[in-house]
């Protein structure tokens, strides 16, 4: 069973001032470049949804063998993206959501997610008790991510079907950490 990352990059950083895909962090790799780095590491298919106007970073990412959608609804927020890209995505049987702006979850978590995730299940990653990302859909609640629209992302998808939502819990505390402010980068 295929289970594939939905990599949502397509924000536009309102909150950090600036495009934050390329900031740096202090190991010195862009943000976006080091949470790449972890998610290639686990070998699962990928696929990034940058903005609706990326031809360039799609046609780069794309010379290093890295899938791109440009979703024409992305100015429209973090869930108008998610169904863009969920509606372009391969035939998996299931996707893990990923965030651009989470450098530091582990390759092992990504990959333990995506083992939890099957066709009819939601996994959520948890770590002291507090949910976190990435969250994986199966292919049941596809058609459901590709009705999410505005700055909504799929927390309403997980309310809906508690019935069907797996906590997992993960020893990785970077499924909470992500970057909003410069502050965040260190």
């Amino acid at each position: 069973m295929t289970v594939g990352i939905l990599l949502l990059a397509g924000g536009s950083s309102r909150r950090f001032g600036a495009d934050k895909r390329f900031a740096k962090l202090a190991t010195g790799a862009g943000l976006l470049e080091a949470t790449l780095e972890r998610i290639q590491a686990t070998g699962l298919p990928l696929l990034v949804c940058l903005r609706s106007d990326d031809a360039d970073l799609a046609a780069l990412l794309g010379e290093r063998g890295v899938a791109c959608h440009c979703c024409p609804n992305s100015g429209r927020g973090m869930g108008s993206t998610l169904a863009d890209g969920i509606s372009a995505a391969p035939p998996w049987a299931g996707v893990l959501v990923a965030l651009a702006d989470m450098a530091w979850i582990r390759a092992e978590t990504y990959s333990h997610i995506a083992n939890m995730t099957h066709p009819d299940a939601i996994c959520v990653p948890i770590y002291q008790q507090r949910r976190g990302h990435p969250v994986g859909f199966g292919r049941e609640f596809f058609a459901s991510l590709a009705r999410i629209s505005g700055d909504r992302g799929a927390r309403q998808v997980i309310l809906d079907n508690p019935n069907h939502t797996i906590e997992v819990v993960v020893d990785d505390p970077a499924i909470h950490r992500d970057v909003d402010t410069p502050d965040a980068l260190g």
